[in-house]
């Protein structure tokens, strides 16, 4: 029972990619989704949040007008549209499903996947 991220990749700098989150074994129809990334010797940090019915969308400011979350709830997935990408952007992609909390926090979130790694060159 978890959510699996994929779609990461190598991507020259302003390049475009995206992510999916699918569900297995669970659905999160219900429930918030939030991506995570995480960067070679740092902590995991906040990307953006989807409210149940995606009406809702909250980013980080680094990624804002760069970066779209959407869902299709029909699939059980999430989407993570990442465009002009920057190597700063490198790292290792993860989703969650959203519980009670701060949406930054990593304990607001539950069934964490492997995620997916994307690596921006300059």
């Amino acid at each position: 029972v978890q959510l699996q991220a994929s779609g990461g990749g190598l991507v020259q700098a302003g390049g475009s990619l995206r992510l999916s989150c699918a569900a297995s074994g669970l659905t999160f129809n219900n429930y918030a989704v939030g991506w995570f990334r995480q960067a070679p010797g740092k902590e995991r940090e906040f990307v953006a949040r989807i409210s149940p019915s995606g009406g809702n969308v909250y980013s980080t400011d680094s990624v804002k007008g760069r970066f779209t979350v959407s869902r299709d709830n029909a699939k059980n997935t999430v989407y993570l549209q990442m465009n002009k990408l920057k190597p700063e952007d490198t790292g290792v992609y993860y989703c969650a499903r959203g519980r009670s909390g701060s949406i930054f926090s990593l304990d607001s979130y539950s069934y964490w996947g492997q995620g997916t790694q994307v690596t921006v060159s300059s």
